[in-house]
């Protein structure tokens, strides 16, 4: 099991294993949160919070939310607004422990217009 907590700890998700690579998007919102994005089942994915301490943020055609703390502001995760056991989650690997996150290969997604890898 791999737990990601936000600065203030009052948002923890856990994942039951460290990423196979990360992902870097380029699209409007992620390159202004500067997440990688790793990937898991809907299912594989626990996040537990404190009281009132998730925020979720949706823009444009609302098919996906961003969890982030209310209280420190740490984007989490985003979600599919409907889900399944099926659904891929995106978990910001920048919430896990820098010794994690650092030996995993980083592959560019350019979302600001292609929607292909480029890296």
């Amino acid at each position: 099991m791999l737990t990601a907590t936000c600065h203030c700890g009052a948002i923890k998700v856990e994942v039951p294993r460290e990423p196979e690579r990360v992902t870097d998007c380029n699209c409007s919102i992620c390159r202004r949160y500067g997440a990688l994005w790793a990937y898991y089942k809907d299912a594989e994915v626990t996040l537990t919070a404190a009281p009132d301490a998730v925020d979720d943020y949706a823009w444009g055609d609302k098919a996906l939310k961003f969890n982030r703390c209310k209280h420190c502001g740490c984007v989490m995760q985003w979600k599919a607004m409907t889900v399944g056991p099926d659904t891929n989650v995106g978990v910001n690997a920048r919430n896990f422990e820098p010794s994690i996150v650092g030996k995993v290969p980083v592959r560019l997604l350019d979302g600001a217009d292609t929607w292909e890898y480029f890296g």
